[in-house]
């Protein structure tokens, strides 16, 4: 029987990532649904990333027409998978990426906007991880796309 857990707060999410400001693109995880056992096959996050017009990329990308950058979006996207393949109690992670899948995006992010990413676990062969994951603002989907990554646990 799965398991449904409330947020993760930033101190939460930090302890998690090895990201720091600038590079933190997730602000709160606002739900985990874990199924426990062995494997973290199934384990779901749902997190949040508040756009805000004060974000350093708006200067550059662009000045007539802030648009957040697809590649943060899809960092993002990683971070929240990263989330996904740890459990609380987990020793610190490293994760490389081993591959992104065909990326699909809809439509823009600009300041203002609160980008909800979903990651789901879809494969777990003990250091290898697959998420599938989404980005949306409000009920509209903005990105897509499937994540392999190589996770080491504690330096292992």
């Amino acid at each position: 029987m799965g398991k449904q857990s409330s947020a993760l707060l930033i101190e939460d999410i930090l302890r998690i990532l090895p990201h720091r400001q600038p590079f933190v693109l997730i602000d709160r995880v606002l739900e985990i649904h874990d199924p426990g056992g062995d494997k973290k096959l199934g384990r779901r996050v749902r997190a949040l990333k508040n756009v805000t017009f004060n974000e350093p990329f708006f200067a550059g990308h662009f000045p007539d027409r802030p648009v957040m950058p697809g590649v943060l979006i899809l960092e993002s996207m990683a971070q929240a998978a990263c989330i996904a393949c740890t459990r609380k109690g987990d020793p610190k992670v490293e994760v490389a990426i081993g591959r992104i899948g065909e990326v699909r995006f809809h439509s823009p992010v600009i300041p203002g906007d609160q980008l909800i990413i979903e990651a789901e676990v879809t494969k777990d062969r003990g250091h290898f991880f697959a998420c599938t994951v989404s980005s949306r603002v409000e009920d509209e989907l903005i990105a897509e796309t499937d994540i392999l990554a190589s996770v080491r646990f504690g330096g292992q």
